[in-house]
């Protein structure tokens, strides 16, 4: 498919619930009513489908530079299209690690070269993620990767001093700081949620402290300078009551919470298997319950993946010599439906606010802002409601395995997606990256 030519969506249904057809011209939405036509274009049936917009994850490793084991920019970013995603936001945890602007501009011109996705990288908030002086958090704002979110994700930035500097910094240009909450003192050795069963286990437990106490100094923090922060997955019933206490206040505060922090609970640790094996650590029903109603009454603003892959002798090792960690990009829209949207907590217009309009204005992301209208880009995703089919192999195009989710059944099933007004995955396969490059 050319840039010149035409895409012709016939009868989709919106988030609203309205059916029509979508003609998409030159990258953007150029018509959108019933029986359209376009002389050339390519005309895909999607009746019976659900249009979204174009899925938006603030929180993805793709692993290149230096971990190309588990992740490059290429098949991440294949698997975020085969999810129904068309921009990605890529964590710093490389090496060398994203605290330059080199570096982030390097990861950048990866994503465009390969054209799946929007890659937009994160920029570390410490030098090396060490945890002791800012990183070149100016020079990456000003590259021409135009970074607006900085994180340690992995780690925490435990320092109140260095935290409330970064804050400071990223203030003078509306940049926001997103905080991996994880007093590390409080979890030393720590393999998964504290608890009966790690009682059970004899595995050492991941005290719901430990993100609570950080959550609760960090907004004090972004109270008192004046700044934006966001709590990257959050996992336990108290951590909503925070964010609730903190939002009450008129903090400038987001968070997020993952797909599998919606559905799945730590029952699955006591199976020893290490895909089970996450930071945070799975939680208890109790928390799974509370975080769906924090995504459902906003005080959680979106779900984020924290697709984590790792190469699979890494997983496939005894629990506590295990990776922490779970690729989520291809799974992440079907797990949502499941989790939320058949229990009646969602509806899809809640879906695509949480899935794409949100992220990318956290992220400060163009073009999401006025979705499936005549003159935006053409960011879309098609997905199948009513379909059901297990999870498996065939259905992980990134460079590694370790989803919780294979063997399990799932709703929903992406058939197209369609980055910058270009399909790149089409009959629920993506277009290889030769037809991409042609397009």
């Amino acid at each position: 498919m050319s840039a010149a030519s035409a895409l012709l969506l016939r009868g989709a249904r919106t988030p609203e619930g309205e059916s029509l057809d979508l003609l998409v011209r030159d990258g953007v939405i150029a018509e959108r009513g019933t029986r359209l036509s376009h002389a050339g274009a390519l005309a895909v049936d999607a009746d019976g489908l659900l249009v979204l917009p174009g899925l938006v994850d603030l929180h993805t490793h793709l692993r290149e530079p230096g971990f190309e084991q588990s992740e490059t920019v290429l098949t991440g970013s294949r698997a975020a299209a085969a999810g129904g995603f068309t921009a990605v936001h890529a964590m710093a945890n490389t090496s060398p690690v994203q605290d330059s602007a080199g570096v982030v501009e390097q990861v950048a011109s990866l994503g465009e070269q390969h054209g799946y996705v929007t890659v937009r990288p994160v920029g570390a908030v410490s030098a090396g993620l060490a945890g002791e002086r800012l990183s070149e958090i100016g020079a990456m704002a000003r590259s021409r990767a135009r970074v607006r979110v900085f994180s340690d994700d992995g780690r925490c930035v435990s320092d109140a001093l260095l935290m409330r500097r970064a804050l400071e910094y990223v203030r003078t240009f509306d940049g926001v700081i997103a905080q991996h909450a994880q007093e590390p003192r409080l979890t030393e050795g720590a393999q998964l949620n504290e608890g009966e069963l790690s009682g059970e286990l004899g595995l050492t437990g991941w005290p719901a402290v430990a993100e609570e106490a950080i959550i609760a100094r960090d907004a004090l923090l972004a109270e008192h300078v004046g700044a934006r922060l966001h709590v990257c997955h959050v996992s336990t019933a108290g951590s909503v009551d925070v964010l609730r206490w903190a939002k009450g206040r008129g903090i400038r505060v987001t968070a997020e919470v993952t797909p599998h922090h919606l559905l799945l609970t730590e029952r699955l640790a006591g199976s020893y298997d290490a895909r089970f094996k996450v930071n945070p650590p799975l939680r208890t029903q109790e928390d799974v319950d509370a975080v769906r109603a924090a995504l459902a009454d906003r005080t959680i603003d979106i779900v984020a993946t924290d697709h984590a892959p790792h190469p699979s002798e890494t997983k496939e090792a005894p629990w506590a010599e295990a990776s922490f960690g779970m690729v989520g990009l291809e799974s992440a829209l079907r797990v949502v439906h499941a989790a939320v949207v058949d229990p009646g907590q969602l509806g899809w217009e809640d879906v695509a606010r949480v899935l794409s309009s949100a992220p990318a204005a956290i992220g400060q992301l163009a073009g999401y802002d006025a979705p499936l209208r005549v003159g935006s880009p053409a960011n879309l995703t098609l997905y199948d409601p009513d379909a059901r089919a297990v999870f498996g192999r065939e259905d992980l195009r990134g460079r590694s395995s370790n989803s919780p989710y294979l063997g399990r059944e799932l709703p929903g099933r992406v058939i197209a997606t369609v980055h910058e007004g270009r399909p790149t995955v089409l009959g629920g396969a993506p277009v290889e990256p030769e037809e991409l490059s042609r397009a």
